[in-house]
Protein backbone atom coordinates (compact mmCIF):
# COMPACT_ATOMS: atom_id res chain seq x y z
CA UNK A 1 0.00 0.00 0.00
CA UNK A 2 1.63 3.72 -0.99
CA UNK A 3 2.70 5.96 1.28
CA UNK A 4 -0.58 8.50 -0.19
CA UNK A 5 -3.17 5.76 0.64
CA UNK A 6 -1.88 4.99 4.32
CA UNK A 7 -2.36 9.34 4.78
CA UNK A 8 -5.28 9.25 3.49
CA UNK A 9 -6.51 6.16 5.56
CA UNK A 10 -5.31 8.15 8.47
CA UNK A 11 -6.82 11.10 8.13
CA UNK A 12 -10.19 9.36 7.72
CA UNK A 13 -9.59 7.94 10.97
CA UNK A 14 -8.46 10.94 12.87
CA UNK A 15 -11.87 13.16 11.47
CA UNK A 16 -13.69 10.37 12.40
CA UNK A 17 -12.15 10.41 15.71
CA UNK A 18 -12.76 14.14 15.99
CA UNK A 19 -15.86 13.67 15.15
CA UNK A 20 -16.56 10.96 17.62
CA UNK A 21 -15.27 13.13 20.38
CA UNK A 22 -17.23 16.22 19.67
CA UNK A 23 -20.12 14.31 19.32
CA UNK A 24 -20.00 12.37 23.03
CA UNK A 25 -19.51 16.19 24.21
CA UNK A 26 -22.63 17.94 22.39
CA UNK A 27 -24.71 18.92 25.27
CA UNK A 28 -28.08 16.94 25.61
CA UNK A 29 -30.93 18.59 25.08
CA UNK A 30 -33.16 18.08 27.87
CA UNK A 31 -36.71 19.57 28.04
CA UNK A 32 -38.12 20.22 32.05
CA UNK A 33 -41.26 20.66 33.04
CA UNK A 34 -42.34 22.37 36.35
CA UNK A 35 -39.07 24.52 36.01
CA UNK A 36 -40.93 27.24 38.31
CA UNK A 37 -41.42 25.28 41.01
CA UNK A 38 -39.04 24.55 44.16
CA UNK A 39 -37.93 20.94 42.75
CA UNK A 40 -38.63 21.57 38.95
CA UNK A 41 -36.40 24.73 39.63
CA UNK A 42 -33.55 22.95 41.57
CA UNK A 43 -33.29 20.34 38.92
CA UNK A 44 -33.18 22.90 36.12
CA UNK A 45 -30.74 24.62 37.86
CA UNK A 46 -28.34 21.48 38.07
CA UNK A 47 -28.90 20.71 34.83
CA UNK A 48 -27.55 24.34 33.47
CA UNK A 49 -25.11 23.64 35.51
CA UNK A 50 -23.74 20.41 33.84
CA UNK A 51 -22.09 20.58 30.41
CA UNK A 52 -23.62 17.12 29.28
CA UNK A 53 -27.36 18.78 29.03
CA UNK A 54 -28.78 21.92 26.93
CA UNK A 55 -32.11 22.24 29.45
CA UNK A 56 -35.47 23.97 28.54
CA UNK A 57 -36.99 25.09 31.62
CA UNK A 58 -41.01 24.88 30.79
CA UNK A 59 -43.23 27.21 33.19
CA UNK A 60 -46.72 27.72 33.55
CA UNK A 61 -46.79 32.10 32.98
CA UNK A 62 -45.09 34.72 31.78
CA UNK A 63 -44.66 35.96 35.20
CA UNK A 64 -43.09 32.99 36.27
CA UNK A 65 -40.49 33.27 33.71
CA UNK A 66 -39.75 36.78 34.54
CA UNK A 67 -38.86 35.85 38.14
CA UNK A 68 -36.37 33.06 36.68
CA UNK A 69 -35.03 35.71 34.02
CA UNK A 70 -34.76 38.24 36.97
CA UNK A 71 -32.48 35.45 39.24
CA UNK A 72 -29.93 35.10 35.93
CA UNK A 73 -31.40 32.14 34.31
CA UNK A 74 -30.94 32.53 30.47
CA UNK A 75 -34.44 33.64 28.99
CA UNK A 76 -33.55 31.75 25.42
CA UNK A 77 -33.54 28.53 28.07
CA UNK A 78 -37.35 29.29 29.19
CA UNK A 79 -40.56 28.24 27.79
CA UNK A 80 -44.13 29.05 28.35
CA UNK A 81 -46.25 26.52 27.96
CA UNK A 82 -49.58 24.91 29.54
CA UNK A 83 -49.23 20.92 30.19
CA UNK A 84 -52.99 20.69 30.04
CA UNK A 85 -52.36 21.89 26.71
CA UNK A 86 -51.23 19.34 24.67
CA UNK A 87 -50.60 21.10 21.66
CA UNK A 88 -48.34 23.69 23.54
CA UNK A 89 -46.22 20.75 24.89
CA UNK A 90 -45.47 19.40 21.61
CA UNK A 91 -44.50 22.41 20.15
CA UNK A 92 -42.29 23.20 23.52
CA UNK A 93 -40.01 20.24 23.53
CA UNK A 94 -38.78 20.20 20.26
CA UNK A 95 -35.45 18.67 19.29
CA UNK A 96 -35.36 17.86 23.16
CA UNK A 97 -34.22 14.07 23.82
CA UNK A 98 -34.47 13.37 27.28
CA UNK A 99 -37.81 14.90 29.29
CA UNK A 100 -38.40 15.45 32.64
CA UNK A 101 -41.85 15.81 34.69
CA UNK A 102 -41.38 17.84 37.78
CA UNK A 103 -45.39 19.38 37.17
CA UNK A 104 -48.34 19.04 39.82
CA UNK A 105 -51.37 19.82 41.52
CA UNK A 106 -50.61 22.16 44.23
CA UNK A 107 -53.26 21.96 47.29
CA UNK A 108 -53.50 25.22 49.49
CA UNK A 109 -55.70 26.20 52.31
CA UNK A 110 -59.34 27.38 50.78
CA UNK A 111 -60.27 29.30 54.14
CA UNK A 112 -62.71 27.17 55.18
CA UNK A 113 -62.08 24.66 57.86
CA UNK A 114 -64.31 21.39 59.41
CA UNK A 115 -65.81 21.74 62.08
CA UNK A 116 -63.48 20.21 64.73
CA UNK A 117 -61.39 23.65 63.06
CA UNK A 118 -59.25 21.81 60.98
CA UNK A 119 -58.47 23.65 57.49
CA UNK A 120 -59.96 22.57 53.90
CA UNK A 121 -57.80 22.48 51.18
CA UNK A 122 -57.98 23.15 47.76
CA UNK A 123 -56.27 23.04 44.32
CA UNK A 124 -56.41 26.82 43.18
CA UNK A 125 -54.08 25.91 39.72
CA UNK A 126 -56.07 22.76 38.85
CA UNK A 127 -57.23 19.49 40.21
CA UNK A 128 -54.70 15.73 40.41
CA UNK A 129 -57.02 14.38 37.52
CA UNK A 130 -56.20 17.61 35.31
CA UNK A 131 -52.52 18.48 36.49
CA UNK A 132 -51.07 14.98 37.28
CA UNK A 133 -53.23 12.87 35.18
CA UNK A 134 -54.03 14.66 31.97
CA UNK A 135 -51.17 17.10 31.90
CA UNK A 136 -49.06 14.11 32.93
CA UNK A 137 -50.39 11.86 29.88
CA UNK A 138 -49.90 15.49 27.76
CA UNK A 139 -46.51 15.33 28.48
CA UNK A 140 -45.86 11.74 27.78
CA UNK A 141 -47.42 11.80 24.44
CA UNK A 142 -45.48 14.82 23.52
CA UNK A 143 -41.89 13.31 24.51
CA UNK A 144 -43.13 9.78 22.30
CA UNK A 145 -44.25 11.97 19.23
CA UNK A 146 -40.80 13.75 19.43
CA UNK A 147 -38.45 10.80 19.66
CA UNK A 148 -39.31 7.12 20.36
CA UNK A 149 -36.63 6.79 22.61
CA UNK A 150 -37.28 9.87 24.55
CA UNK A 151 -35.86 9.11 28.13
CA UNK A 152 -38.53 10.14 30.29
CA UNK A 153 -38.25 11.32 34.24
CA UNK A 154 -41.26 11.54 36.40
CA UNK A 155 -40.59 13.13 40.00
CA UNK A 156 -43.65 11.74 41.79
CA UNK A 157 -44.26 10.63 45.47
CA UNK A 158 -44.85 7.76 48.02
CA UNK A 159 -47.35 6.96 49.16
CA UNK A 160 -48.78 5.27 46.25
CA UNK A 161 -49.58 1.61 47.42
CA UNK A 162 -51.97 3.35 50.07
CA UNK A 163 -55.71 4.22 48.70
CA UNK A 164 -55.87 5.75 52.30
CA UNK A 165 -52.78 7.74 52.36
CA UNK A 166 -54.15 11.79 53.91
CA UNK A 167 -52.81 13.34 50.59
CA UNK A 168 -55.70 11.29 48.44
CA UNK A 169 -57.99 13.33 51.19
CA UNK A 170 -56.58 16.80 50.31
CA UNK A 171 -59.15 18.84 48.18
CA UNK A 172 -61.44 15.59 48.12
CA UNK A 173 -65.01 16.84 47.95
CA UNK A 174 -68.31 14.45 48.94
CA UNK A 175 -71.47 15.11 46.81
CA UNK A 176 -74.86 15.12 47.93
CA UNK A 177 -75.59 11.72 46.43
CA UNK A 178 -72.52 9.94 48.75
CA UNK A 179 -69.96 10.21 45.51
CA UNK A 180 -66.71 12.25 45.73
CA UNK A 181 -64.70 14.60 43.17
CA UNK A 182 -61.27 15.93 42.92
CA UNK A 183 -58.24 14.76 45.11
CA UNK A 184 -56.93 11.85 44.63
CA UNK A 185 -53.96 12.87 44.04
CA UNK A 186 -52.24 10.00 44.47
CA UNK A 187 -54.36 8.09 42.74
CA UNK A 188 -53.93 10.27 39.54
CA UNK A 189 -50.48 10.32 39.27
CA UNK A 190 -49.95 6.32 39.48
CA UNK A 191 -52.48 6.44 36.71
CA UNK A 192 -49.75 8.95 34.79
CA UNK A 193 -46.48 6.34 35.80
CA UNK A 194 -48.35 3.62 34.45
CA UNK A 195 -49.45 5.51 30.93
CA UNK A 196 -45.61 5.94 31.05
CA UNK A 197 -44.29 2.20 31.24
CA UNK A 198 -47.11 0.75 28.94
CA UNK A 199 -45.65 3.94 26.10
CA UNK A 200 -42.82 1.75 25.90
CA UNK A 201 -40.58 4.84 26.41
CA UNK A 202 -37.67 4.72 28.36
CA UNK A 203 -38.43 5.71 32.00
CA UNK A 204 -37.62 6.36 35.66
CA UNK A 205 -39.96 6.97 37.67
CA UNK A 206 -38.79 8.93 41.52
CA UNK A 207 -41.40 8.41 44.56
CA UNK A 208 -39.42 11.05 46.65
CA UNK A 209 -41.04 11.21 50.47
CA UNK A 210 -41.84 14.07 52.18
CA UNK A 211 -40.31 17.09 50.70
CA UNK A 212 -38.21 19.40 52.49
CA UNK A 213 -36.29 22.53 51.73
CA UNK A 214 -32.63 21.65 53.27
CA UNK A 215 -29.11 21.48 51.35
CA UNK A 216 -28.28 18.81 49.66
CA UNK A 217 -25.65 16.58 48.90
CA UNK A 218 -25.27 16.39 52.74
CA UNK A 219 -26.91 12.88 53.61
CA UNK A 220 -26.73 9.58 52.96
CA UNK A 221 -29.97 8.59 50.29
CA UNK A 222 -31.89 5.44 50.53
CA UNK A 223 -34.00 4.03 47.90
CA UNK A 224 -36.71 1.42 48.25
CA UNK A 225 -39.63 0.14 46.09
CA UNK A 226 -43.51 -0.13 47.58
CA UNK A 227 -43.75 2.20 50.32
CA UNK A 228 -41.01 0.25 52.54
CA UNK A 229 -39.31 1.83 55.25
CA UNK A 230 -36.17 -0.38 55.23
CA UNK A 231 -32.87 0.96 55.66
CA UNK A 232 -34.28 4.63 57.35
CA UNK A 233 -37.19 5.53 60.13
CA UNK A 234 -36.54 8.99 58.03
CA UNK A 235 -39.86 9.46 55.70
CA UNK A 236 -38.66 12.71 54.09
CA UNK A 237 -35.80 14.00 51.69
CA UNK A 238 -34.11 17.64 50.34
CA UNK A 239 -35.66 18.39 47.02
CA UNK A 240 -32.00 19.25 46.02
CA UNK A 241 -30.89 15.45 46.38
CA UNK A 242 -34.50 14.31 44.36
CA UNK A 243 -33.55 16.81 41.47
CA UNK A 244 -29.42 15.32 41.64
CA UNK A 245 -31.31 11.68 41.69
CA UNK A 246 -33.42 12.57 38.42
CA UNK A 247 -30.26 14.30 36.91
CA UNK A 248 -27.98 11.52 37.54
CA UNK A 249 -30.52 9.21 36.37
CA UNK A 250 -29.87 10.96 32.76
CA UNK A 251 -25.89 10.80 33.27
CA UNK A 252 -26.01 6.69 34.09
CA UNK A 253 -28.92 5.77 32.09
CA UNK A 254 -28.12 2.47 31.74
CA UNK A 255 -28.48 2.02 35.56
CA UNK A 256 -31.91 3.97 35.67
CA UNK A 257 -33.40 3.38 32.27
CA UNK A 258 -36.97 1.27 33.41
CA UNK A 259 -36.73 1.62 36.58
CA UNK A 260 -39.81 3.13 39.38
CA UNK A 261 -38.75 3.68 43.03
CA UNK A 262 -38.60 5.32 46.09
CA UNK A 263 -36.34 7.70 47.81
CA UNK A 264 -35.52 9.13 51.20
CA UNK A 265 -32.60 10.42 52.97
CA UNK A 266 -30.84 9.49 56.42
CA UNK A 267 -30.55 12.26 58.84
CA UNK A 268 -27.45 14.64 58.21
CA UNK A 269 -24.56 12.49 60.21
CA UNK A 270 -25.78 9.19 59.86
CA UNK A 271 -24.22 6.89 57.38
CA UNK A 272 -22.02 8.26 54.20
CA UNK A 273 -22.79 10.75 51.78
CA UNK A 274 -24.40 9.38 48.90
CA UNK A 275 -21.78 10.09 45.79
CA UNK A 276 -21.87 7.36 44.00
CA UNK A 277 -25.37 6.78 42.07
CA UNK A 278 -24.26 3.70 39.96
CA UNK A 279 -23.34 1.88 43.67
CA UNK A 280 -26.57 3.45 45.37
CA UNK A 281 -28.60 1.68 42.91
CA UNK A 282 -26.56 -1.81 43.45
CA UNK A 283 -27.03 -1.13 47.12
CA UNK A 284 -31.01 -0.39 47.64
CA UNK A 285 -32.35 -1.70 44.61
CA UNK A 286 -30.07 -4.15 42.53
CA UNK A 287 -32.65 -4.42 39.47
CA UNK A 288 -35.71 -3.82 42.15
CA UNK A 289 -38.94 -2.37 40.66
CA UNK A 290 -42.04 -1.04 42.15
CA UNK A 291 -45.39 -3.15 41.68
CA UNK A 292 -47.81 -1.90 40.16
CA UNK A 293 -50.52 -4.45 40.84
CA UNK A 294 -50.27 -2.84 44.37
CA UNK A 295 -52.48 0.29 45.56
CA UNK A 296 -54.97 1.36 43.66
CA UNK A 297 -55.26 3.75 39.94
CA UNK A 298 -57.63 5.84 39.54
CA UNK A 299 -60.57 5.12 37.42
CA UNK A 300 -59.51 1.47 37.84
Amino acid sequence: MGSKRIKHIACILLMTSNQMSALAITPRRVFVTGAGGQTGQALFRKLLACDDFEPVGAVRTEASKEVLVKSGVPADSIVVADVTNAVSIRKACKECVAFCIATSAKPAPSGDTTKDGKPIFCFPNGQPEQVDWIGQKNQIDAAKDENENMHVVICSSMGGTNPGNPLNALGRETLPDGSNRGGDILLWKRKAEKYLIDSGLPYTIVHPGGLINEPGNERELVLGIDDSQDGTESRSVPREDVAEVMMQSLLHSQTYKNRSFDLRSKPVGEGDVTKNFVALEKKWLDGKNCNYSLGKIADE
